[in-house]
């Protein structure tokens, strides 16, 4: 006994793009076929007419959860840009610890400074007392 599935007929993409977009939804539900009993990627894909190696792709920004991003509306940035991001802000903290650190040394500096001049002026000040 041998059972055929049926496939969907072949669609001739006229517009000049030759490109078809998926929802988010729809990528989501591809996703979630391939993970059905008795079902392979290359199968779904083969279904829906969208080559194996897309829905590798949307299978991991599922797991990344970059979908449900894109499904809620938010922007998606991709990993490296992020891990990138964050790199420099690490960077950044970094420089304005070290620069803070800088600024408490210098005022350190001034107070000791200023302190020294008031000293040495005042030792240097006439005796009170009257001189006539």
């Amino acid at each position: 006994m041998t059972t055929t599935m049926s496939l969907p007929k072949s669609e001739i993409l006229t517009s000049p793009e030759r490109r078809r977009r998926w929802s988010a939804a729809e990528k989501l539900a591809m996703v979630a076929e391939t993970s059905e009993p008795g079902m392979s990627v290359s199968l779904v894909a083969r279904r829906h007419g969208v080559a194996p190696s897309q829905l590798f792709a949307w299978r991991r920004l599922a797991t990344q959860g970059a979908l449900t991003a894109t499904q809620a509306d938010e922007e998606v940035v991709p990993a490296s840009e992020y891990r990138s991001l964050q790199s420099q802000i690490r960077e950044l903290q970094r420089l304005l610890g070290k620069k803070t650190l800088e600024s408490e040394i210098l005022k350190e500096a001034l107070e000791v400074a200023t302190g020294s001049k008031k000293h040495l002026l005042r030792s240097l000040s006439l005796p009170k007392g009257d001189f006539r």
